[in-house]
């Protein structure tokens, strides 16, 4: 780890390994100073309350502190909650999900302000670091971009 990235867990369950700092450094660059805390929900939902006058928990909150500084919140118990949810899960898993909204927190700290150019660069990241070729699915080599099974040989 760098001397300019901290990462605090203030959470009591498991979380799973994330390429934190090679993505930090991928987006935001290897001279940003970035915080990164994982909280308990009461935690998120008091800091939630007080910057976005919203009273609930929510799964990551950025905070830009400067051009090369800022902080990232992650709550991993939504997170988790959000990750069995499938209208909110992007059919993603726990840790696919959380690693998509570390991405996601990291392109606000960049400027980056909800829309397609930022739905983009999500699934650039997102496809980049988190991507699996699970369960024999893979891209179809025709350019449609569908995708399909692989047949066993014979």
């Amino acid at each position: 780890m760098s001397a300019n990235f901290s990462l605090v867990n203030q959470t009591k369950g498991k979380i799973p390994s994330l390429p934190i700092l090679a993505l930090k450094e991928d987006i935001l660059g290897k001279k940003y100073s970035l915080s990164f805390a994982y909280v308990t929900p009461k935690i998120s939902q008091e800091i939630n309350k007080k910057y976005r006058s919203k009273d609930k928990p929510t799964n990551v909150l950025s905070f830009c502190l400067s051009k090369n500084e800022g902080e990232i919140v992650i709550c991993p118990a939504v997170v988790k909650r959000e990750s069995k949810d499938k209208t909110k899960n992007f059919n993603k898993n726990f840790k696919e999900l959380l690693g998509f909204l570390v991405i996601h927190g990291m392109l606000h700290l960049k400027g980056m302000q909800h829309s397609s150019r930022m739905d983009k660069a999500e699934a650039k990241y997102d496809k980049k670091y988190f991507y699996r070729n699970r369960r024999g699915l893979r891209h179809h080599q025709s350019g449609s971009g569908r995708i399909s099974k692989r047949r066993k040989k014979s």
